[in-house]
């Protein structure tokens, strides 16, 4: 079958030193860029994390200091990525909670900014789990009956991906779904924007230490001993707060650029 598109679909799948979004870095980017004619480009490649790899990490991908130490760094490439990604929507594998946040972060420690506002985000996980709930090899064998051989290679994964999600549609567009018993607020259907209901996505920042107010007006901290109070609230009377979060505390560059902006905000009312 053919994906409804009405713009490019990039499916992306990063390879990284580990999980921690503002400690890691990526080793392997894949992207494979389908336009809606159906036709495919792929990018993918090694690259340099500047720092060293765990060896239980090289044990999961493969991928070993010496295999990267002759690699551009994701500063060399940053440019050539966004460009190849700007006009079209994102998908992946637990994308939403890994990759999108992770690429995010990559991009504006080079001083880049990815902009994900008005992108529909389709993590093909989320069907998954909606319906079937396992991971990508046995997605891989349950959807397209054959088994994933070179798991964790970043290329192999994202073309895999790119088989489930269109393995997905064709068995569940149009079929009633069901979540933990409730019913799914949007149908399966061949159209990302409604596939990408599935799945939440923090844009404000993608760390989720920040989040909107159930009204989507105030930005709440969603941690620590502030959690639930408004960035407003707690910078007007803990200034000190502020400073401990830019300048001592591991937050993302994702989370200190919306801080920065709201304290900003607050200095100039």
């Amino acid at each position: 079958m053919q994906l409804h598109l009405l713009k490019p679909l990039a499916f992306i799948d990063l390879e990284a030193t580990g999980l921690d979004i503002t400690k890691d870095r990526i080793v392997q980017i894949a992207i494979l860029k389908v336009l809606p004619d159906g036709t495919e480009e792929l990018k993918s490649q090694i690259i340099n994390p500047t720092i060293p790899i765990p060896p239980e990490v090289s044990m999961v991908h493969g991928i070993y200091d010496q295999d990267v130490q002759d690699a551009p760094t994701f500063a060399d490439v940053a440019e050539e990525y966004l460009d190849f990604i700007e006009d079209s929507d994102l998908a992946g594998f637990n994308s939403n909670r890994f990759d999108f946040p992770m690429l995010v972060e990559e991009f504006l420690r080079v001083g880049k900014n990815l902009n994900l506002t008005g992108k529909n985000l389709v993590d093909v996980q989320a069907i998954f789990h909606t319906m079937e709930r396992r991971n990508l090899k046995a997605a891989y064998k349950f959807y397209c009956d054959q088994e994933l051989v070179g798991a964790h290679d970043a290329a192999v994964d994202i073309r895999a991906t790119y088989e489930v999600l269109k393995a997905q549609i064709t068995r569940y567009e149009n079929v009633e779904t069901i979540n933990d018993g409730s019913p799914v607020t949007v149908p399966i259907k061949n159209d990302m924007s409604i596939l990408s209901q599935l799945a939440n996505f923090n844009f404000l920042d993608p760390t989720g230490r920040l989040i909107y107010d159930d009204k989507k007006q105030a930005i709440v901290f969603n941690f620590g001993k502030y959690r639930g109070k408004t960035v407003l609230e707690v910078f007007s009377k803990d200034p000190s707060y502020y400073d401990w979060m830019m300048n001592k505390a591991n937050f993302s560059l994702s989370t200190k650029k919306v801080i920065a902006r709201a304290w900003k905000a607050i200095n100039n009312s």
